[in-house]
């Protein structure tokens, strides 16, 4: 193993910022690659318990791993550079995505471009259900907890967050009575080694455990750093200003993204769409097939709410400019508090790992995320699909089933999916499909 200079690890983070699609699967397979095979900057066994310590937060795993590894390499200012390479690339397209969108988003090329997305994206958030059921759902109660978690956000309209904090009490209290029942998420032993035998990375005092000033001036500055352009927002634009309504409201998100952003969704679908009415429901899908075309963590959708509200409700702002505001303010309070959970945490990972009480916390919440997602299946199954208003377009729904089918059973890439979809949303017109 070797530590490379600080300007070496610069260029790589700028390079994994252009090339970081596939979802977080994907990213965290080429840091993998990367940092473990290729180069050897970071040994087998240190990387694993990262990734282990970075699926208990909320948030997108894939950055904060890359926020982790920067810290490991050259502390705080490695962190700091290595988070943000992996965000910046991505929210630059994006902005120039949603501008795109929101200019000539009514031409019948985009129309159909826009069509195609939605199909591919329906049939990807399905499989994203599948997916993170095999993982968790694994017997009754995980499977209770997976219903019951539908009925609550699509059947009753109970906040993301509650059914998060509920899931997590559940899990938390019922590990002490079933452990077997509650511990699906139970790390393999060869992620638990002694962290003694993951010398192969240089220590230093960045990986002991920090004094209570060094966590108090943490959480101070990051704290500050968070909140200080929201209420600047408020004082400026006003407090009922959609940017500071956005700030407020994407400050809360980033606390509870439990299960990335397929998670996050239907929280903010429920209150940015039918709470605030920043978007049309349909409008949520478009912005996820965006971020979906682009580099970086796919909660980068949050950015394409944050821009399309702030365009539509401007207060007084030209509409480029509030939606640039707003795209800006959405992305920095999303990330932000990520470098806070590395940066306070990162230090006790060996301590929270062993904590049987927690995997079981994160077991129930990830069983209640699966529900959460088939309910963002089923309700914008319902608009995609045209279900209720002009009869099931069952040429779509086909192509849904197909997109469905090939990701779960033939492994297909995402990327070639979208690019399939948005090929049919454009050649249907001519088909008569």
């Amino acid at each position: 193993m070797r530590k490379p200079s600080f300007a070496e690890a610069f260029r790589f983070w700028l390079k994994l910022g252009f090339i970081s699609f596939g979802g977080p699967a994907g990213q965290i397979a080429i840091m993998h690659q990367e940092l473990v095979e290729r180069r050897r900057w970071i040994s087998e066994g240190r990387f694993l318990h990262a990734l282990n310590f970075c699926m208990l937060l909320p948030g997108p795993e894939a950055q904060q791993l890359a926020i982790y590894a920067g810290w490991l390499l050259h502390g705080t200012w490695g962190g700091l550079v290595a988070g943000g390479l992996f965000v910046l690339p991505s929210a630059v397209i994006l902005w120039a995505l949603s501008y795109a969108y929101v200019t000539f988003g009514a031409l019948p090329i985009a129309v159909g471009v826009l069509a195609g997305l939605k199909l591919a994206v329906l049939a990807i958030v399905a499989a994203a259900a599948v997916r993170i059921g095999k993982k968790v759902v694994k017997n009754g109660i995980m499977a209770g907890m997976a219903v019951a978690a539908f009925v609550l956000i699509y059947g009753m309209n109970i906040p993301f967050p509650m059914i998060v904090f509920g899931a997590g009490l559940i899990g938390f209290f019922g590990s002490r009575w079933w452990p077997r029942q509650f511990l699906v998420l139970e790390p393999k032993a060869a992620e638990e080694s002694n962290p003694a035998s993951l010398d192969n990375t240089e220590r230093s005092d960045r990986e002991m455990v920090m004094s209570f000033g060094r966590a108090l001036k943490i959480i101070l500055t990051g704290g500050l750093l968070w909140w200080l352009p929201v209420l600047a927002a408020g004082a400026w634009h006003g407090w009922k200003g959609t940017l500071f309504q956005q700030g407020l409201f994407f400050s809360k998100a980033a606390v509870v993204t439990f299960g990335g952003a397929y998670a996050v969704l239907p929280y903010v679908a429920q209150e940015a769409v039918w709470n605030y009415g920043w978007l049309a429901p349909g409008q949520m899908f478009d912005g996820l097939g965006l971020a979906e075309t682009t580099p970086g963590p796919l909660i980068m959708v949050l950015q394409f709410v944050g821009f399309v509200g702030a365009w539509h409700y401007p207060g007084g702002l030209a509409p480029l400019t509030a939606a640039t505001l707003g795209a800006a303010l959405t992305t920095w309070v999303t990330f932000v508090p990520c470098f806070v959970w590395i940066f306070l945490g990162a230090p006790y990972i060996e301590r929270m790992r062993r904590v049987p009480a927690l995997t079981a916390a994160l077991s129930t919440i990830t069983a209640a995320v699966v529900g959460v997602i088939a309910s963002l299946t089923v309700r914008f199954g319902g608009e995609v699909l045209r279900i209720g208003h002009a009869g099931v377009d069952w040429v779509g729904l086909v192509l849904v089933v197909v997109g469905f089918v090939g990701l779960v059973r033939w492994k297909w890439g995402v990327i070639p999916l979208i690019l399939g979809g948005v090929a049919a949303g454009i050649a249907r017109p001519f088909t008569g499909a």
